[in-house]
């Protein structure tokens, strides 16, 4: 065997064109069976096959410690994922909390293939992958059906206009059970018009709302991702705290009348106004 040619067991990097790009998995040279999914060069996940509860992504453990304080230790959840990526929180709550019965939503078709085939998760995992647009696909769900709706899905680097709306607020709570808990990943810099704008568009709908960020996103020194919580009933922010805080880049979690402050003047995102959230600036989540 030439000295340039890789074992045969080794894994090699995955192109191919999706729906919405050039999609490509990437192994990790330090973990044996963990791979970075970007679509056109912007990191969409990464999942280590052998350690799911392995969370690459700072915006992935903030979901994860939210997911993690959702209900009793290992008591299972329905959670609907809206947008797929490589599945990396799915897997994640299928070993954290098993038998959780989990949908998720992904609307590039190529790219749900190329997991499927690539990165098949096991038989009786509990997870359901529905080739659909994510607002239509939650517009149809019976109601009162979730525990959890997580909201993942970019275009790219942004997050669509239509699932930034005040009506699509609506419908998540719909499907949501009364006890039940949305969450979103959001990203922004200042002066945070688009972030600003969906916390009002779910504290129009929620009574509880949380804002998790690293502190110099929200001091607007870099674009960055933020974390928003929504819910009906009251969430332990001190739990939450403690927990982002110990983060490899540690986490505020603001809510209450500092999260008032901060959501100012900005108001619901009505249909007609919505827009997606802002292009990255160059390179800021590009890889290679």
């Amino acid at each position: 065997m030439d000295a340039s040619t890789p074992p045969a067991d080794e894994p090699i990097p995955v192109t191919r064109p999706v729906d919405h790009g050039t999609a490509k998995l990437l192994p990790d040279v330090d973990r044996p069976r963990a791979w970075l999914l970007t679509v056109d060069g912007a990191p969409q996940s990464y999942v280590d096959l052998d350690e799911p509860t392995y969370l690459e992504f700072e915006y992935a453990r903030r979901l994860a410690h939210v997911l993690d304080l959702a209900a009793d230790e290992g008591r299972p959840l329905d959670v609907v994922h809206l947008g797929g990526g490589a599945l990396t929180l799915p897997r994640y709550l299928a070993a954290t909390r098993p038998g959780s019965a989990q949908d998720v939503v992904e609307a590039d078709q190529g790219l749900a293939r190329l997991i499927a085939e690539v990165l098949p998760v096991a038989d009786g995992s509990g997870i359901r992958t529905h080739r659909a647009d994510a607002r239509a696909w939650l517009e149809a769900a019976p109601d009162d059906s979730a525990d959890v709706v997580v909201g993942d899905v970019f275009g790219g680097s942004r997050v669509p206009a239509h699932l930034s709306t005040l009506d699509y607020a609506r419908q998540a709570e719909r499907v949501l059970r009364p006890d039940g808990i949305y969450l979103a990943n959001l990203p922004d810099s200042a002066p945070f018009t688009f972030l600003r704008s969906q916390l009002a568009t779910f504290r129009a709908v929620f009574e509880e709302l949380l804002l998790i960020a690293e502190p110099a996103v929200l001091r607007g020194r870099r674009f960055g991702n933020a974390v928003l919580v929504a819910a009906h009933r009251e969430l332990d922010t001190a739990a939450l705290a403690r927990r982002t805080a110990g983060d490899v880049f540690p986490a505020r979690v603001t809510g209450g009348a500092e999260l008032r402050r901060f959501v100012g003047d900005a108001r619901p995102v009505a249909e007609q106004d919505a827009v997606a959230s802002p292009e990255p600036p160059g390179g800021t989540f590009s890889v290679g």
